[in-house]
C-alpha cells in the first residue's frame, strides 16, 4: 500500500452561466483557502449549467493521477438550470451521504431551514474525491471552513479523508 499524499492536489470548478473571471467571487476564495491549507490547486475552471459540460471536464481530472478532490462550486440549488448534482451523480462509484447530511447541519446554522434548498452532494469516481457545494458565498465558506478543511488535513482524527487517498481504488 502507499502512502497518504503530503500534498493533495484539488481541481476547483465554477458552475455558473453568469459568472466568469471577473464576477466569480467563490472559486478564487476556494483556491485560497486550499492553498493556504498547503494543498495544490492543480487546474480550476468556469463550466456552464450544462452537464455534458461539467462532465467533460470532471472526466478530464478523474484521469489525472495529481488531482485527489474535485470541488464543484454553484449548481446545487433547485431552479432549471441547477444541474451539477445530477453531472455528478452518474460519474460515482461510491457517494458519501454523510457529506451532505453534515453539510446540512452546519448550513442549518447559518441559513437555517433555507439549507434544504441545496442539493449539495459528495462521491468517489476513479478514485477521485467530487464534492458539490453552493455557488453562494456562504454556502462555500460553511462547506470548506466547517467540513472540507478538517476532512483533507492528514492530522485530524479521528480519522480523514487523506488518508483513504491511497485505498480508494482498492478491489
Amino acid at each position: 500500500m502507499t502512502d497518504a499524499p503530503d500534498v493533495v492536489g484539488f481541481a476547483v470548478m465554477t458552475v455558473s452561466d453568469t459568472r466568469d473571471t471577473k464576477t466569480d467571487k467563490t472559486g478564487p476564495w476556494l483556491r485560497e483557502q486550499i492553498t493556504a491549507e498547503n494543498h495544490a490547486v492543480i487546474d480550476h475552471a468556469i463550466i456552464p449549467d450544462e452537464i455534458a459540460a461539467i462532465q467533460t471536464r470532471l472526466k478530464t481530472w478523474i484521469e489525472d493521477p495529481a488531482i485527489h478532490a474535485v470541488i464543484a462550486t454553484g449548481g446545487t440549488g433547485l431552479t432549471g438550470r441547477d444541474v451539477t448534482p445530477e453531472a455528478l451523480r452518474p460519474l460515482f462509484d461510491k457517494e458519501m451521504d454523510g457529506f451532505a447530511a453534515v453539510f446540512h447541519q452546519v448550513s442549518f446554522k447559518s441559513v437555517g431551514v433555507s439549507t434544504i434548498q441545496s442539493r449539495a452532494i459528495a462521491g468517489i469516481a476513479g478514485g477521485t474525491y467530487l464534492f458539490a457545494i453552493p455557488g453562494s458565498s456562504g454556502g462555500c465558506r460553511d462547506a470548506w471552513n466547517h467540513v472540507l478543511r478538517d476532512e483533507f488535513d492528514r492530522n485530524h482524527g479521528p480519522c480523514n479523508l487523506v488518508e483513504l487517498i491511497p485505498r480508494l481504488m482498492e478491489r
